[in-house]
């Protein structure tokens, strides 16, 4: 894959680094590795770092960050900054940590899944071969967005994939399971939504009380696990996703 990369203003405090035309693992592990590597060795004005599918903003105080020219913008410094980070990134690379697979029970289908057998039908298979392949396979989180802890996940079989609804839901529970197109995401808190709907987590996604408040994060794999409405009740009742 080329390692080649743009940089752009994004606004007069931030810079949105471009590091690829296609949603792919290959490019993602670019996205993860680059933000670490900045997160690692932050310059001075930085705040944040916030990751996408092919891009990475970086968010930047401009009354802080150090300029050594004035005849130089803050965007310019910046960019020189980050192309420092680059040239580590070629020179020495980044080490490959084995990332743990987050296990993700669920309760497909019922009151917890009411879409479950639209995609079944919309595919022509059973709602049973819908959950087989749907939690037969690990998946990457892209990104976290539209809600605080919603993850986007790449990679559904295309024998399970759904188009979203003409017309979205007003309210969709939390720890719901949605399919839109080849993507599947989980709901982390109650907000209006598309998504088809096929099953329910006890988890909690999204603890604002904890550091960090997202159960997931960017970069990570995840795995669902098909559970029965006995095993949710449980995990529920033991404060697992409390």
């Amino acid at each position: 894959m080329s390692n080649s990369y743009s940089m752009h203003p994004l606004g007069d405090a931030a810079v949105l680094v471009q590091l690829g035309d296609g949603i792919s693992d290959a490019v993602h592990q670019r996205v993860v590795d680059f933000t670490q590597r900045v997160e690692r060795n932050p310059f001075r004005g930085f705040i944040e770092c916030v990751p996408s599918f092919t891009t990475v903003s970086i968010y930047y105080d401009p009354l802080t960050v150090q300029k050594p020219d004035d005849s130089n913008s803050t965007f310019d410094v910046v960019c020189s900054l980050l192309q420092e980070r680059f040239k580590a990134d070629e020179e020495d690379g980044n080490p490959r940590s084995i990332q743990e697979v987050v296990d993700i029970p669920v309760c497909y289908g019922g009151d917890y899944g009411p879409d479950l057998e639209i995609v079944a039908e919309h595919n022509g298979i059973t709602a049973d071969e819908v959950i087989r392949l749907h939690s037969g396979q690990d998946y990457l989180v892209y990104a976290i967005g539209f809600a605080p802890g919603f993850p986007y996940i790449g990679g559904v079989p295309e024998r399970i994939a759904a188009p979203r609804k003409p017309t979205p839901r007003p309210r969709i529970p939390a720890g719901s399971v949605g399919i839109a197109g080849t993507q599947t995401g989980i709901y982390p808190i109650e907000t209006p939504g598309g998504w088809q709907i096929i099953g329910r987590t006890p988890l909690a996604l999204f603890r604002p009380d904890r550091q960090p408040p997202t159960l997931l994060q960017g970069g990570q794999y995840i795995r669902f696990r098909p559970i029965d409405r006995a095993e949710y009740d449980r995990l529920r009742e033991v404060k697992l996703c409390d």
